[in-house]
């Protein structure tokens, strides 16, 4: 089961850093990603890492401000979340895969609960 932490309220320019565990398993094989939902749309995604030579991709609206990066020794991901908008305003998902790379929500088996994350203007 994965565990994503980290969310919270900032204001517009801050940053936070969720957090993507799974509970008695190591992530270290899996690409994960992340997504996001906010109210009223569709759920989207963020940003991904491989697994093994942990390349990373992101979306457009992203670019240049999130970095997604794995902890090996924690066993964990996180997403560095700079210079953050109201349009990041969303719950936060992280997913993993046994595969090297998926791009797709229906492509990861395994989904966290979530975490909010409300920036102000």
């Amino acid at each position: 089961q994965l565990q994503a932490s980290g969310g919270g309220l900032v204001q517009a320019g801050g940053s936070l850093t969720p957090s993507c565990a799974a509970s008695g398993r190591t992530l270290r094989r899996c690409a994960v990603g992340w997504f996001r939902q906010a109210p009223g749309k569709e759920r989207e995604g963020v940003s991904c890492i491989t697994s093994g030579d942990d390349r990373t991709y992101y979306d457009d609206s992203v670019k240049g401000r999130f970095t997604i990066a794995r902890d090996k020794a924690k066993h964990t991901v996180y997403l560095q979340m700079n210079n953050l908008k109201p349009a990041d305003t969303a719950v936060y998902y992280c997913a993993a895969t046994r595969a090297h790379l998926a791009t797709m929500g229906d492509e990861y088996e395994y989904w966290g609960q979530g975490t909010q994350v409300t920036v102000s203007s």
